[in-house]
Parts: structure tokens; C-alpha cells; sequence
């Protein structure tokens, strides 16, 4: 539940910024002043043009291009993250069995719980808070591409296939395929968990931030949208490259296979030496 709450949390943030942001309507430019404006969105809008000039000032094909670097830029950190998430899952039978044993909710038995969680993250070398890191890593750059589209003329007129960059989707395809990308990376990243950590909260997630994704995409410059269909499509990539749900449950699946074989083994041993024994 924690997990749901905080990715809730950080995309109605990530909403909320981007409607915050219409409140800058001056334009970008080198004289923009302060270090938001005049330094981060500046250069963010300056090189999603440089981008675009490479591409004969296809301003839809430098923000293709700008989504990629910034996933690449950040893509240790999405790693660490994604191991932590491994971890974290297979630990989850641990956790509950602690929940379980310190379910009074008296303040004591709770601050006991908190401590015994705590000892058994450390052990496992899990950091409970390394999921947000990089959504929090995102959400300033979602925040500055927004202010960059919406406020630097040039990529405000752009155009991209059917796209005006600077409005909506008139035809809602990029907010469709943006929720469908949701959907299929975090479907595969909740596939790869243990069937003992799954729980009503996990399809909730699976099916709940698409649909927050789809509706927040009808309202944002496509440009956004844009970015969410690139760095969503990556996602699955990167999902299936260094977290392969269906590697990862062939290779549970033989190590309980392996378990379970032994434990029939020493069964069968011990059967025999019973027998030899009466004899």
C-alpha cells in the first residue's frame, strides 16, 4: 500500500506541476532571468532545438531524441532502483510474517515493527525509499520540458506527423499510447515479483496509472505526451533488458523446482535408513 500511495502521490505532483507551470506565460529567451527560467528551461528549450536542427528542425524528432538522452542520463540510477524493487519483493514474505507477529497497533508493538523491518532491510541491503528517487529525478524534467514547449515560440509552433506541439492530441492517440505503455511496463515489472508479495494493490497500480496517465495527457501540449510515449516505451525496454519478468520466473521456478527435489531426496533418504534399521 505504501508503494501504491507514493506512486499516486508523485504522479498527481507531477500533474499538478504541469498545471502549475501555465502560470509562466514569458517567453524563454537568452534573457530570461533566475536560475529556473534562465538556466534549467533556457537550456532545456536551446538543446531540444539543437537536437532538432540535426534532424532538418524537426522539433518532434529532437524531443524523441532529447526523452532518450535523459533516459540513458539517468539510467544507473533506474537500475539501482530496479534492484532495490527486486529485492524489496523478495523479501516481502519476511515483512509479513513481522506484521503478522507485531499486528497490535499499540505504539510500542508498532516502533518495534518499524525496528524489525528496518534490521531485516539492512540485512537484505534494501533501501525503502530508492523507488521515488527517480521519479523525483523525472518530475523536475517533465515540469522543465512543459515550461520549455509551452514557453519557447519556436517549439510551441513546431509540428510532428499530425501533431502541433504546443496543443493536445486532437486525436488522442498519443495519450492512448502513453497509458498502454504505462500499463505494459509496469505489468511486466509487477510480473517479475513473487506471487506471496502480489496483492489487490499491486493491480491497482497496474490498471490505475495508466488511466491517471491517459487523463493527464488529454490536457498537456502533445510535445509531453510526446515524452511520456518515448520514456514509457524505453521503460519496457530497459524492463525486458535488465529485469525480464519471464527470466526471472523461469529461474525462481527451477530454484523452487531444485528445493523442492532435495527435500524429496532427503525424504527418500531417511525413508531408507528407517528400513535399514528393521531389517
Amino acid at each position: 500500500m505504501k508503494h501504491f500511495k507514493r506512486n499516486i502521490t508523485l504522479t498527481s505532483l507531477a500533474a499538478l506541476s504541469l498545471i502549475l507551470t501555465a502560470c509562466g506565460t514569458a517567453p524563454i529567451t537568452s534573457h530570461s532571468k533566475g536560475f529556473w527560467d534562465g538556466v534549467i528551461v533556457y537550456h532545456f528549450s536551446q538543446f531540444i532545438v539543437y537536437l532538432s536542427k540535426i534532424f532538418g528542425n524537426n522539433y518532434g524528432w529532437g524531443i524523441i531524441i532529447f526523452t532518450i538522452i535523459i533516459r540513458i542520463v539517468i539510467l544507473p540510477l533506474m537500475i539501482y532502483q530496479t534492484r532495490t524493487s527486486m529485492k524489496t519483493a523478495e523479501i516481502q514474505p519476511e515483512v509479513q510474517k513481522l506484521q503478522k507477529k507485531y499486528s497490535s497497533k499499540d505504539t510500542e508493538t508498532q516502533q518495534k515493527l518499524r525496528e524489525e523491518q528496518q534490521k531485516l532491510y539492512a540485512e537484505a541491503g534494501v533501501n525503502p525509499v530508492a523507488g521515488c528517487l527517480p521519479l523525483l529525478v523525472q518530475l523536475p524534467v517533465l515540469y522543465a520540458l512543459y515550461a520549455a514547449v509551452s514557453r519557447t515560440q519556436v517549439l510551441k509552433e513546431g509540428t510532428f506527423l499530425w501533431l502541433n506541439l504546443g496543443d493536445k492530441d486532437p486525436y488522442f492517440i498519443l495519450p492512448v499510447l502513453a497509458a498502454l505503455f504505462t500499463f505494459v511496463s509496469t505489468w511486466l515489472s509487477m510480473k517479475s515479483q513473487p506471487q506471496s508479495s502480489a496483492s489487490g494493490v499491486t493491480s491497482m497500480m497496474t490498471y490505475g496509472m495508466p488511466i491517471i496517465i491517459f487523463f493527464t495527457a488529454l490536457s498537456v501540449p502533445s510535445a509531453v505526451s510526446l515524452y511520456w510515449v518515448v520514456t514509457n516505451l524505453f521503460q519496457v525496454g530497459q524492463t525486458l533488458v535488465i529485469q525480464n519478468p519471464f527470466k526471472i520466473n523461469r529461474e525462481r521456478e527451477a530454484k523452487l523446482q531444485a528445493e523442492k527435489d532435495r527435500e524429496r531426496a532427503i525424504k527418500k533418504a531417511k525413508r531408507k535408513a528407517t528400513q535399514s534399521k528393521r531389517k
